[in-house]
């Protein structure tokens, strides 16, 4: 198999992918393949179209390896929650969450090049959110944990107040990894 591409700077994606014994490169892909929410899309819908538009925004810059791109929101009371803008919209979506069930969606894109054809599915983990006091929400947000993260959180980070009802733990930190393996393993050796 080739070397894979790491079409991300995530470094929760990088740190799962080093975990895994994966031997990867990062080519990031351009601020421009990560935007575009369609208010009509469901979220596995949106995360599919971005970790596509990812994949194909480093395959055409990348002649030779095996992409894999990714894109990870939260979702509860059907408000998709991507990364917070700041602390008050942090507290926004952890507010909305505590106390709920919601889901974690990924996308996830393997290209391998010098081939065409993409392939994309999408992980779901669900959740479960403990009601969070005003104080306790205030002393997460200083610690300012919740920055870069889909739904304000990182479920790396050993919060006690967030607990997987079922699917993927590494879906939820940012990267499926059992649906990856899978998807390497589904590709055919011709298409290197």
């Amino acid at each position: 198999m080739p070397k894979l591409i790491l079409a991300s700077t995530s470094p929760r994606r990088r740190d799962l992918l080093t975990q895994a014994g994966y031997a990867f490169e990062v080519i990031a892909p351009h601020d421009s393949a990560e935007c575009g929410i369609c208010s009509r899309e469901t979220p596995p819908e949106m995360v599919a179209r971005l970790a596509y538009q990812k994949g194909l925004d480093v395959a055409i810059r990348t002649q030779q390896g095996l992409i894999v791109a990714c894109d990870t929101v939260a979702e509860c009371c059907g408000h998709i929650l991507g990364k917070p803008k700041n602390r008050d919209h942090a507290r926004e979506m952890l507010q909305l969450m505590s106390g709920r069930e919601h889901r974690v969606y990924s996308g996830l894109c393997v290209w391998p090049r010098p081939g065409t054809e993409h392939h994309v599915q999408v992980d779901v983990t669900r959740l479960v959110m403990d009601p969070i006091s005003a104080a306790d929400l205030e002393a997460y947000l200083a610690t300012d944990a919740w920055e870069g993260k889909a739904g304000a959180f990182g479920y790396q980070d050993g919060l006690d107040w967030v607990h997987i009802v079922e699917g993927s733990e590494s879906n939820v930190v940012g990267l499926p990894l059992a649906l990856l393996a899978k998807m390497l393993a589904d590709i055919p050796e011709t298409s290197f």
